[in-house]
């Protein structure tokens, strides 16, 4: 069974992610910058973290069962 992605509630439609957390940022991955679309979320291409903005409309406890959106990891 493949784990739900781990979810990160955000206030603003740009974030940045490096895989870091629990672990140095120098183990991670490359910083890469999000944009939040009207989806309400969106998922590092990376390390498949996803992004939910507070009080979107995928701000539910159903959100871990989208699609994933990667879209936002080029830019």
């Amino acid at each position: 069974m493949i784990q739900p992605p781990e979810i990160i509630r955000v206030t603003k439609p740009r974030v940045s992610c490096d895989g870091s957390g629990e672990i140095p940022a120098a183990l991670g991955h490359p910083r890469v910058f999000l944009e939040i679309d009207e989806h309400g979320y969106v998922d590092c291409g990376y390390c498949d973290r996803r992004f939910v903005l507070a009080g979107s409309v995928a701000d539910t406890p159903e959100i871990a069962g989208l699609p994933d959106i990667p879209s936002g990891a080029s830019l």
